[in-house]
C-alpha cells in the first residue's frame, strides 16, 4: 500500500478543505492518507485582533519559528510522498509551516522523499515558494511538484475582502464585492491533481525527480506582482528588524511602530504598488523575453499549462 503524509496548517479552514479535496481520490484508490496538521503551542486567534495582525510579521518575514505542539506522525515514518500545504503570510510561508520545516522532525521526514506543495492564497505566493524550495532542498527532499490556488479577485478587490476576512471572520459578498477566498468550484477542482497522483504513483512515476501534474494548470504566476513582492518583501524585513528591536511579540513598546507600519503599508499598498504595476505594463514589450523566462521559472516545476485538461474534454 502506499502512503502519503499531509502536512498542514489551516487557520480558517479553507486549506485544509482544499487539501481535503485534492486528496479525497488518493484515498478512494487505496492510498493511506497520514494527517499531521501543525498547532502551535500558542495557538493564533482567529479572527485577529488589529494589533495582534501586524505584530506577526517581523518574526514571520524573519522566519523565526514558533513552537509547535509533538507532531501527530513518529519522525521516523516513511511515506511515498508529502504533501506540503500551506497558506502565505507577508510573502512568508505561514509561520508553523516554517517551524515544521526548521525542525529535526520535520527535516526527518522529508528526507529523501518527493513533495509536492500545495499552496492555498490571496494571489502574491513566487517569495514565499522560493523560501520553502530552499529549507526543502535543505532537508533533503526532492520537490515534485507545485500546486497554486489563488483567489480569483482582483488584487484592488482583495485587498479589502482579505483584510476584512481576517479582522473580522466574515468572507461572504458585501457592497457589490466577491466573497474572500476560494470559491466552492476552484476547492473542487482540486481533485484532479490527487487523480493524476494516484496514477503516479500507481505506476512508480512520482519519484521528485520529475513533476507529475504538467499540463494541469498547476501553477500559474502573475509576473505583474513580483516586483511588488519584491518591494514588499524588502520594506518587511526592514520595518520587523526595527520593531524585533523594540521587544518581543505583545509588548507594549511595538505597539506605536506597528501603528506606524499599517498606515504605511496601507499607503504604499494604494500608491507605490500601482504605479509599480503600470510601470511594468509600459516597459512590458521591452522585457518580453526576460518576462517570459521569470513566469517559466516560477511556474517549474509543474508549470501552467493545461494541455490535460484540454485532452479530457468536457
Amino acid at each position: 500500500m502506499k502512503r502519503v503524509l499531509v502536512v498542514y496548517y489551516s487557520q480558517t479552514g479553507q486549506l485544509q478543505r482544499l487539501a481535503r479535496a485534492l486528496c479525497a481520490p488518493l484515498e478512494a484508490a487505496g492510498v493511506a492518507v497520514d494527517w499531521c496538521e501543525l498547532r502551535p503551542l500558542r495557538p493564533y486567534p482567529f479572527p485577529w485582533p488589529f494589533l495582534r495582525f501586524f505584530d506577526q510579521f517581523p518574526e514571520a518575514v524573519h522566519l523565526d519559528p514558533p513552537a509547535l505542539e509533538p507532531l501527530a506522525v513518529p519522525a521516523d515514518a516513511r511515506h511515498d510522498l508529502v504533501i506540503l500545504a500551506y497558506t502565505v503570510w507577508f510573502l512568508s510561508p505561514s509561520p508553523p509551516v516554517n517551524a515544521f520545516l526548521q525542525s529535526a522532525a520535520g527535516r526527518q521526514l522529508l528526507r529523501d522523499t518527493p513533495v509536492v506543495t500545495l499552496i492555498g492564497c490571496r494571489n502574491m505566493w513566487l517569495l514565499a515558494q522560493e523560501i520553502v524550495k530552499g529549507k526543502l532542498a535543505e532537508a533533503g527532499a526532492r520537490l515534485s511538484d507545485n500546486i497554486v490556488l489563488a483567489d480569483s479577485g482582483a488584487s484592488l478587490t482583495t485587498f479589502i475582502t482579505t483584510p476584512r476576512w481576517l479582522l473580522t471572520g466574515r468572507r461572504d459578498a458585501f457592497w457589490g464585492l466577491p466573497a474572500a477566498g476560494l470559491g466552492d468550484t476552484q476547492i473542487a477542482g482540486a481533485a484532479r491533481f490527487g487523480v493524476a497522483l494516484a496514477a503516479a504513483l500507481r505506476d512508480g512515476r512520482l519519484d521528485g525527480r520529475a513533476p507529475v501534474l504538467r499540463g494541469l494548470g498547476a501553477a500559474q504566476a502573475d509576473m505583474r506582482l513580483l516586483p511588488s513582492e519584491k518591494i514588499g518583501r524588502r520594506s518587511f524585513q526592514i520595518w520587523g528588524r526595527l520593531i524585533r528591536a523594540l521587544g518581543p511579540q505583545g509588548s507594549a513598546a511595538r505597539k506605536p511602530a506597528l501603528l506606524v507600519y499599517a498606515a504605511f503599508l496601507v499607503t504604499m499598498i494604494l500608491t507605490v504598488v500601482p504605479l509599480t504595476m503600470l510601470l511594468r505594463a509600459a516597459l512590458r514589450p521591452l522585457a518580453a523575453r526576460r518576462l517570459r523566462a521569470q513566469k517559466d521559472y516560477f511556474e517549474q516545476p509543474s508549470g501552467s499549462g493545461t494541455e490535460r485538461l484540454a485532452a479530457r474534454g468536457p
